[in-house]
């Protein structure tokens, strides 16, 4: 899609009825679905920490932009996600923690990302992590500059592919918590995009394609 194209419908999501844990529940691997009793997760005092769903326009056409994370030690090494991290006392709000991270880790300034609205928290058990997703947009064409000590890969995401249903997979795959289960997931080039990540571009993807 055009990236201006996409700015016209852009209006039409403040204040649109997220699908919240419809649609989480739709990318989330069985195993997954189990631990998100509120109670329970509100008991175990969560960690926060926020992300940016940020789009722009590269030759003209509207992306998405994902990270692939360095390996280290750590159930989150290597994975696929959006740019964000911790909250941390200098930020003033969640917000201020997507827009700190996303600078910091490819680069891009906040004076340079419109926010747009904020999408439903997600609890990551295996990290005890409750996220707080951003939808944010660029105006102009961008130059990352990734931090290589977290980014070891950026993923630049057609809008039109990621509007796709074909990207849509289910795959075997042992995890933090299970082994050699069958999960869905995202195909996005040669990556799978699972867990909370995918998740959270399940209820991105259904937004989009009903205003779209």
């Amino acid at each position: 899609m055009d990236f201006q194209d996409f700015l016209e419908y852009v209006p039409k999501l403040v204040g649109v009825t997220l699908p919240a844990s419809e649609a989480h529940y739709k990318m989330a691997p069985l195993e997954r679905i189990r631990n998100y009793d509120s109670k329970e997760i509100e008991s175990k005092n969560p960690k926060t920490a926020a992300v940016m769903m940020l789009f722009y326009p590269k030759n003209g056409k509207t992306h998405l932009v994902l990270i692939v994370r360095n390996s280290y030690e750590g159930v989150h090494s290597a994975q696929i996600a959006f740019p964000g991290g911790k909250y941390e006392t200098i930020d003033q709000n969640f917000e201020n923690t997507a827009l700190r991270e996303t600078h910091e880790e490819i680069g891009i300034p906040p004076e340079s990302i419109e926010i747009i609205m904020p999408f439903t928290h997600l609890y990551i058990p295996p990290s005890n992590f409750m996220v707080y997703p951003f939808l944010g947009i660029c105006r102009d064409e961008l130059i990352f500059t990734p931090d290589l000590d977290e980014v070891a890969k950026i993923i630049e995401l057609p809008l039109s592919d990621f509007l796709s249903d074909e990207i849509i997979i289910s795959t075997t795959m042992t995890t933090s918590y299970a082994e050699n289960i069958l999960i869905p997931a995202f195909k996005i080039e040669e990556h799978i995009v699972w867990g909370a990540t995918a998740m959270m571009l399940s209820e991105l993807k259904e937004v989009l394609k009903n205003i779209l």
